[in-house]
């Protein structure tokens, strides 16, 4: 499963290079920064050579196109993220035509998910986080999807999204989602777990019993 993380902190993606696939934004996330849009997107591209979603903001068929094609001019792995709305796959159908990915977002549903993947999208983004808070079960729908989506033979990958603890992204992974996109503080607990910081300092204790500082 590729790991991207959630940001449009450029410090945030350089301290985790090496460890992460790619990167998605969002407008919220990029005005956060305070950076403009265009040129945050292009030192993204340019930071990490994974898949990096922008979004347009436009609600209609002809602005997607227009705010999509000036962001996928930005970079080659700039990836247009689009709403699940019928505007919003009407521009997915086209820019699958042209060759330019996709991640369609704001997925909450799998007649939602059938429709994305029909329209040729590259990414399907369902928030788990939101589907759990409105009573539904968010790793359920994603395991339903993976099932729905292999049964058809669709490529559309599964971008698990609004991931917000460790049990949420081990369920995206056990319900085999080829992406999930995380926050940087749900990410760095990839990582950690007491029982390592334990044994790491049970370890150089036992070093330093020894009388050595170094391996040599």
């Amino acid at each position: 499963m590729q790991i991207f993380l959630d940001t449009a902190e450029i410090t945030e993606i350089e301290a985790r290079a090496g460890l992460i696939d790619g990167v998605t934004t969002n407008p919220s996330l990029i005005a956060k920064s305070g950076a403009g849009v265009f040129d945050r997107i292009k030192e993204i591209a340019k930071t990490v050579s994974g898949p990096v979603s922008a979004e347009v903001v436009a609600s209609d068929y002809d602005g997607m196109l227009e705010e999509g094609r000036k962001l996928r001019a930005l970079g080659d792995n700039v990836v247009i993220k689009l709403p699940l709305t019928a505007a919003g796959l009407q521009a997915c159908r086209e820019f699958h035509a042209e060759g330019v990915p996709t991640n369609v977002t704001l997925c909450f549903s799998l007649s939602q998910a059938l429709m994305a993947a029909k329209a040729g999208a590259t990414f399907i983004s369902p928030f788990v986080g939101r589907i759990d808070d409105a009573g539904s079960d968010g790793i359920n729908l994603l395991e339903d999807i993976r099932a729905m989506y292999d049964q058809f033979g669709f490529e559309t990958s599964i971008l698990a999204a609004s991931l917000r603890h460790l049990k949420h992204v081990e369920g995206a992974a056990l319900a085999g989602c080829d992406a999930a996109t995380l926050p940087v503080k749900t990410f760095d607990q990839l990582i950690k777990h007491p029982q390592t910081d334990l044994g790491l300092d049970a370890f150089m204790a036992d070093w330093k019993a020894t009388g050595r500082d170094g391996l040599v």
